[in-house]
């Protein structure tokens, strides 16, 4: 197939989902979910085809202008466009794709700020698909979502079963939208502003890295680090969707607020 303007397999990040266990894991789980269906890097049309025989509304993005033909012929019912997904309005109720591996992270933080969609099912690096499903130590973009989503890890993705083969293994991440947010969503930039000077900022213990991000809420805090069972010992990878979400209440309900809404 001819190259793209916007580059080769390289370039576009094109390592296309060959395993049919996990197209056979993807499609069940959306047929779980209802409504509209937006599909990001629809390549060769691997799930875009079973998609398309879900009987629901499917729009699919593919930003390579080549196979744009071969997604029409394969899945007729559904909507293809020629789009890149990082300049294209998130606009359905579930958004599912194989994500290329070098644009994962601009394009779950791009999802994860669009409020249109309830349920998303997306195939990551196997690292990322564990770090924000919370295996292991949180990352600062998990604690910064966590208040409005859930995340579940489904399945590992051998990278043999991706053409051309990565380095790494894949994953299936849901992330689903809460219907009780832990923050209100208006909050969301000086929420998101404070877990970030959280985890960014000096200091060798909880304690003091908060006195740092919100000097005016210092004493406060130290109330609600106790009374959600926090010590001194704990780092900002520690905390749990609820911890973060109870210190920025704190926070907020202080001095504190304003130095994180304005940071």
């Amino acid at each position: 197939m001819p190259r793209s303007i916007h580059g080769g397999r390289h370039e576009l990040g094109q390592n296309f989902l060959i395993h049919r266990p996990t197209i056979a894991r993807i499609i069940t789980l959306v047929r779980q979910t209802e409504g509209t269906i937006l599909e990001i890097g629809a390549g060769d049309g691997a799930l875009t085809a079973p998609l398309s025989r879900l009987d629901r509304p499917l729009t699919a993005l593919e930003l390579d202008e080549h196979r744009i033909r071969r997604l029409r012929q394969r899945a007729r019912s559904a909507t293809i466009k020629h789009a890149d997904a990082l300049r294209t309005r998130i606009d359905a109720s579930v958004v599912v794709g194989n994500l290329p591996f070098h644009l994962t992270t601009p394009l779950l933080r791009r999802l994860l700020a669009a409020n249109t969609w309830s349920e998303a099912i997306v195939l990551t690096q196997w690292e990322v698909a564990r770090k924000r499903a919370g295996i292991g130590p949180s990352t600062m973009m998990s604690a910064q979502s966590a208040p409005w989503f859930t995340f579940q890890l489904h399945s590992k993705v051998p990278a043999h079963g991706f053409r051309p083969r990565p380095s790494v293994d894949g994953g299936i991440l849901q992330i689903t939208r809460r219907q009780g947010p832990l923050v209100p969503r208006a909050e969301r930039i000086p929420y998101g502003r404070f877990v970030g000077a959280v985890f960014t900022g000096p200091g060798r213990s909880l304690d003091a890295i908060l006195r740092q991000a919100a000097p005016g809420s210092s004493k406060a805090l130290a109330k609600t680090m106790h009374a959600i069972g926090l010590s001194r010992h704990h780092m900002p990878r520690d905390l749990s969707p609820e911890q973060w979400a109870e210190l920025w209440r704190t926070v907020r309900a202080s001095a504190g607020w304003s130095s994180a809404r304005t940071g």
